[in-house]
């Protein structure tokens, strides 16, 4: 009587759509994939890609309702996991 719904296909996004949909630059993105902070994601013939639901999903563990929740989860900084920025600014003087 009824067709099951069919599920909609993956989507997925070169680097440059998925940081737009993200609303970062390209580069913080790339920066998060080497630093091993960013979404998951995939390489096809050797272009890297990013599937919609990981991105909603790596987005999402930034998710809060006010400033003293402490959430699900945490969206790191595209740099290095141990270095601070006190780090970066002795090496740049």
């Amino acid at each position: 009587m009824f067709d099951q719904p069919t599920p909609t296909p993956h989507r997925f996004l070169r680097t440059s759509e998925a940081a737009r949909h993200l609303g970062l630059s390209g580069r913080t993105l790339e920066k998060h994939r080497t630093y091993g902070t960013g979404p998951i994601y995939r390489k096809i013939g050797g272009r890297v890609v990013y599937a919609l639901a990981d991105l909603q999903a790596w987005a999402d563990r930034g998710t809060k309702a006010s400033t003293s929740d402490p959430g699900i989860g945490r969206v790191m900084p595209a740099r290095r996991p141990g270095t601070t920025l006190s780090d970066r600014a002795s090496r740049a003087s």
